[in-house]
């Protein structure tokens, strides 16, 4: 069994930069002393299972910092073949990966487990557990958290019009793991979403949901920066303590 990773990484992150003022594409932007896509790609590299880290850029970007990357090893591959959305940028990768490897009969059936390059904190272990849970599931699943807030549907004029049951509800976050043909299959399929599971569930079929843990955060806004900033440094305090 093969596993890749696919890291689309040719947006802009417009809403992160109107925010804190910055014109560099949001996972560049520093974190804990690195690049912060080069936290997530560094995960991925240093986990046994998966064989190959692809990373989608846009075909003009600039920012890329090739020497930092290259010593994260040969595992590593970029491809500058981005598109205009999330789901092009993935659609993109999938076909561009073929390409790479050469190998167009065989890669179908291989696994491609998706991460956002806003998602710095993902550690080993989390790849791992969605690896173990996912096993031979042929709808694939990915990592998510039982929502915990109680949550409300407002009108046109920001009051409640809903309070709405968080029974049953879970917010999905990456990696979203599925067969090679299949999430290609669900992408031409439907190319609007805005994430692969909801690709996969426009076909009929249910992926499963992996638990995770609030520390696989999303850096949308500043705040975010700095929560991820706070999660790295603790657990790099953790290891060295050895505690």
């Amino acid at each position: 069994m093969t596993y890749h990773a696919l890291v689309p990484a040719a947006g802009s992150g417009s809403r992160m930069g109107a925010l804190s003022g910055r014109a560099m594409p949001k996972q560049y932007l520093p974190l804990a002393g690195q690049p912060m896509i080069r936290h997530a790609l560094a995960t991925l590299c240093a986990t046994p299972a998966i064989a190959n880290v692809f990373v989608v850029l846009a075909p003009d970007d600039i920012h890329w910092p090739a020497a930092a990357m290259a010593e994260l090893g040969p595992k590593l591959r970029v491809l500058r073949c981005g598109g205009d959305t999330r789901a092009h940028s993935v659609a993109n990768g999938l076909r561009a990966m073929a390409d790479e490897l050469g190998d167009h009969a065989g890669i179908g059936n291989d696994w491609v487990l998706v991460h956002d390059a806003a998602r710095p904190c993902l550690t080993v272990a989390m790849v791992e557990n969605l690896i173990a849970e996912v096993g031979e599931d042929d709808a694939g699943g990915l990592l998510a958290v039982p929502v915990a807030d109680t949550l409300k549907r407002s009108d046109e004029n920001s009051r409640i019009r809903q309070t709405v049951s968080r029974d049953g509800l879970w917010q999905a976050q990456t990696p979203q793991m599925f067969r090679h043909h299949l999430l290609l299959d669900a992408l031409d399929f439907a190319p609007q979403v805005t994430d692969e599971a909801s690709a996969i569930e426009a076909l009929g079929l249910s992926p499963r949901l992996v638990a995770a843990d609030a520390s696989n955060l999303k850096v949308t806004y500043p705040l975010d920066l700095q929560l991820a900033e706070w999660i790295l440094e603790n657990r790099a305090k953790r290891s060295f303590s050895g505690g």
